[in-house]
């Protein structure tokens, strides 16, 4: 009985399209990045006193443990699998200030583009989701994240991926993020990103000597949806400069025009010939 050679083009094939067409192996867009508005959050340390209400307004609203430790000087707390916020208390150049942690929401995130079953997607609205159903359990989001965001629940027996989607559910309904609807400091503004962009700079430009001259997250690998303001360097409460201004997907293009065929290939070929042979091992 010979090879079924239907079956394996039919492999080999998908291969061919795919590396043909490399363009389609970046992130896919439903539109084009400039076309789409995306909603944000807009984070100013200057208001923030550090009641860690946003942390424990999402932990009550997504069941998860109301935090039990506070922020202290010198202890960075990270967000995880029972935590999808973190207030974190810093000694600065002007003093003790509090910053938020929690996912970015890239405009182009790196995690969505590593997601081989688009279990981690940009929704057109502006936050990136994780969807349990279409989890393959592959965890590259978490490798791929910048700012090391996504958790894997390792000790559950069904686990999941943790991270903030920005009250998804809630911005489908008309409401905002019960972190941003909850602020008694009015520390968090929710909007349209380019709105929110105009009012961080507005803030900087009557304020001048309140402000550090930068907001946090405008280009930065791409742009995301959480931008940040402070009246200190960005460096001084951890944030990474090292980031550059191009988004993580971008380099995909790159790579794949510059990888040989063959080596995108091989695996459909070895792939092509293991499926014919268990067809013909069947009609054996």
């Amino acid at each position: 009985m010979g090879i079924n050679r239907r079956n394996y083009l039919k492999t080999l094939g998908v291969a061919l399209g795919t590396f043909s067409g490399g363009k389609a192996l970046a992130v896919p867009a439903s539109k084009k990045m400039d076309e789409v508005e995306f909603s944000g959050i807009l984070f100013d340390s200057t208001l923030c006193a550090g009641c860690q209400n946003c942390e424990s307004v999402c932990a009550e609203h997504y069941g998860f443990p109301v935090p039990e430790d506070y922020p202290e000087v010198g202890v960075t707390r990270e967000p995880n699998e029972e935590r999808r916020v973190a207030m974190n208390c810093f000694e600065t150049s002007k003093g003790e200030m509090y910053m938020r942690t929690a996912c970015n929401h890239c405009n182009s995130p790196a995690c969505a583009s590593a997601c081989l079953t688009k279990a981690m997607v940009k929704t057109d609205e502006g936050p990136v989701i994780w969807r349990e159903e279409k989890c393959m359990g592959c965890r590259s989001c978490m490798i791929s994240c910048p700012f090391d965001i996504p958790k894997f629940e390792y000790h559950s027996a069904n686990p999941k991926i943790q991270k903030c989607r920005m009250c998804f559910e809630l911005l489908q309904e008309g409401q905002k993020p019960v972190c941003v609807e909850n602020c008694p400091a009015e520390a968090m503004v929710f909007g349209k990103r380019r709105d929110l962009l105009e009012i961080a700079k507005a803030r900087i430009y009557e304020n001048p000597d309140q402000y550090y001259h930068k907001i946090y997250g405008e280009h930065e690998v791409g742009g995301t949806g959480v931008l940040y303001l402070s009246s200190v360097p960005f460096e001084e409460f951890g944030f990474r400069n090292d980031l550059g201004t191009v988004a993580y997907p971008e380099y995909n293009k790159t790579f794949l025009y510059s990888v040989p065929a063959v080596l995108i290939l091989w695996p459909a070929f070895l792939l092509g010939l293991n499926n014919a042979s268990i067809e013909r091992n069947k009609k054996q």
